[in-house]
């Protein structure tokens, strides 16, 4: 009785209730706000981070009373118990240097008192020493407690070869701490709980929570270094272990990521799901289910994909309600690695809408496509719309949206609908247009782009009006009216003609099939566009019995993109028609053997061939050079 009469002692008391009382007022602002996340009544958000931003503030001033006298035995489990506490609330706040230094100099301050003074800069091999200093002491929990914090750190900060290099002390913390909380209810039971000092968070939740994280970081970087076996075996493992449902679901979606680049698409499928069945809101999950099937094919697979996908991202973000004694630490705030960011990144919605309505189209649901084009097109001009400009990936830029959209109206077969479209692009460029501009073969592309005047984009302004006329062209075609449409195909190709091209060691010269380097390129479009408006005004003219311009223009067309199948075959009809039917008959054989034809999915819209308007019936054609054979054999 005279022992807990002195000084020390009732220091310590003091000491040991103001922790206690600052830690059910930090417990108190984590449960407002769990209400709050329930849609109960609490406190504000503001007034939640204002509480425990006080409430750390406390905890620090308490440390520095503690930790202003020499270090006693009767003080040192206090002054951990505060420790542990302070650098939870730093963290929690993201201050993990502050956290780590506290960590430092109480685990030195340990090791003063226990007479052990080790010189050692690599961190498991210190904490060994620290763990052996305090074996079978009273210190033991408490430093055990600091070393979960200190993996905590290492997991947030990423340095996860330190974790690997001292694994097996680490995750056998749990059970270790399960023992020692036994000890202290048994002690507890014995004594007062006012004695006792408490903390902020469950160190044996806060293990599993770092258990589950460590896997799952280690996992995305074996990944990332195509380890897929390794990553593999692990999140395995992981996938069992309790944790938020959030986490469980990264591991299955990690492990479909693994299995994806072991090439075997249909396990990966499966782990995908998994995940989405885990955890609603694991967006990611549906996103690379969506990529598999476009990797096997899938099309309408892959287009439903992206429609959830796209329905998804336009919910509002739905976090999951903080867990009791683990929401302190979020799970983002723990993994926080490259490799990982990387593996959980999605695209926008805008991005998934492009894809959505540019995948419909090209697949036979034009009218569907129609509607999530002119969708997109509504989101771009709204005005709550942020950030469209920084899409990463980036979208096509505004007048090459409006291009596909009016490519794919006209597919839909409603003309006036793209007609106005063009109008749109064809106005806000015409007028910034150049009256020459040269393409140079060592520049033809950023750099070119980067000297235009003001920074204007002249060659992008140049094609995109070039393409304007060539739908508006597509229009009258399609409505038969051919003055009009050979009156836009000629406005078509008077812009490309200002182009010239110049390869290195030779003066500028107007562009030809030769010259093409890679599909995309300036110079590809430009010459795509070329033969695409010289075939239209050339079956224009056809239609109107002007074969010798049909002629000239089919066979330029050629000249400029030999791949134009409408061209090739109208060419042989106009030759047909001429009388000259043995040329005709090797035009169209000529059309069917190339083998070169550019694909559907890697051309824009707006340069893919016209599927309405006339088209000539591939065997009509062929019965006709039967009925020539013996004439084609002699």
């Amino acid at each position: 009785m005279l022992n807990k009469m002195c000084q020390p002692l009732s220091l310590l008391d003091r000491w040991i209730q103001e922790n206690n009382e600052l830690v059910n007022k930090w417990k108190f602002a984590f449960t407002s706000l769990f209400q709050k996340q329930e849609g109960g009544d609490a406190l504000s958000s503001d007034q939640i981070q204002t509480h425990l931003r006080w409430c750390s503030s406390e905890f620090h001033k308490l440390l520095r009373k503690i930790q202003g006298i020499p270090p006693h035995a009767d003080h040192t489990q206090l002054e951990l118990t505060v420790v542990y506490n302070v650098c939870v609330s730093s963290m929690a706040q993201s201050q993990f240097s502050e956290a780590e230094l506290l960590l430092t100099q109480a685990t030195e301050r340990v090791l003063q008192m226990t007479g052990d003074n080790p010189v050692c800069s690599d961190p498991p091999v210190f904490w060994r020493i620290v763990l052996k200093s305090v074996e079978n002491t009273a210190l033991n929990s408490c430093v055990l407690y600091l070393l979960c914090l200190q993996w905590a750190i290492w997991l947030a900060t990423c340095q996860l070869k330190t974790i690997q290099g001292f694994q097996g002390e680490l995750f056998s913390l749990f059970e270790t701490l399960s023992t020692g909380v036994k000890e202290d209810r048994r002690s507890e039971a014995r004594g007062k709980s006012s004695d006792i000092p408490l903390l902020v968070m469950d160190p044996r939740r806060l293990v599993e929570l770092l258990q589950m994280c460590t896997f799952i970081a280690q996992g995305a970087e074996r990944l990332s270094e195509g380890q897929s076996s390794e990553a593999l075996s692990g999140l395995q493992t992981a996938s069992s272990l309790p944790a938020p449902r959030t986490l469980v679901a990264y591991t299955h979606l990690l492990s479909g990521s693994c299995l994806a680049h072991m090439s075997r698409p249909q396990m990966a499928l499966q782990c995908y799901r998994k995940a989405l069945e885990t955890d609603s809101q694991c967006v990611c999950a549906l996103y690379q289910s969506m990529l598999i099937y476009r990797q096997l094919g899938n099309t309408q697979a892959e287009i439903q994909a992206l429609h959830l996908l796209h329905s998804t991202l336009m919910l509002p973000s739905a976090t999951e309600p903080a867990l009791a004694d683990t929401h302190l630490f979020s799970p983002y705030l723990l993994l926080r690695s490259q490799s990982l960011s990387s593996l959980l990144s999605l695209p926008s919605a805008l991005f998934v809408l492009h894809n959505l309505a540019l995948k419909c189209v090209l697949h036979g649901r034009v009218s569907e496509g129609v509607e999530y084009y002119l969708d997109l097109l509504a989101a771009l001009h709204s005005e709550d719309q942020h950030g469209v400009h920084a899409e990463v990936p980036p979208l096509p830029r505004l007048p090459e949206l409006y291009l596909e959209t009016g490519a794919a109206l006209l597919m839909a077969q409603r003309p006036a609908d793209c007609m106005a479209l063009c109008d749109e692009v064809i106005s806000t460029t015409l007028e910034l247009l150049p009256e020459k501009l040269v393409l140079e073969e060592e520049k033809s592309e950023t750099e070119t782009r980067a000297l235009c005047a003001e920074g204007e984009d002249r060659v992008g302004m140049l094609l995109w009006a070039g393409a304007a006329y060539l739908l508006q062209g597509h229009c009258h075609t399609h409505l038969s009216d051919w003055k009009q449409a050979v009156t836009h195909y000629t406005r078509c190709i008077n812009l490309l003609v200002k182009v010239h091209f110049k390869k290195r060691g030779f003066p500028p010269q107007i562009p030809s099939a030769d010259m093409v380097g890679r599909q995309g390129t300036d110079l590809y479009i430009l010459q795509r566009l070329k033969g695409l408006s010289l075939a239209g005004r050339g079956i224009s003219f056809a239609q109107t019995d002007q074969l010798r311009e049909a002629l000239r223009d089919l066979q330029l067309s050629l000249q400029a993109s030999p791949d134009c199948v409408g061209a090739g075959l109208w060419c042989g009809e106009v030759l047909w028609r001429l009388g000259r039917r043995l040329k005709a008959a090797v035009c169209w054989e000529k059309t069917w053997s190339v083998t070169t034809q550019p694909s559907v999915e890697s051309l824009s819209l707006y340069l893919q061939e016209p599927q309405s308007g006339p088209l000539l019936d591939s065997m009509e054609l062929r019965h006709r050079i039967q009925e020539l054979g013996p004439t084609l054999s002699a």
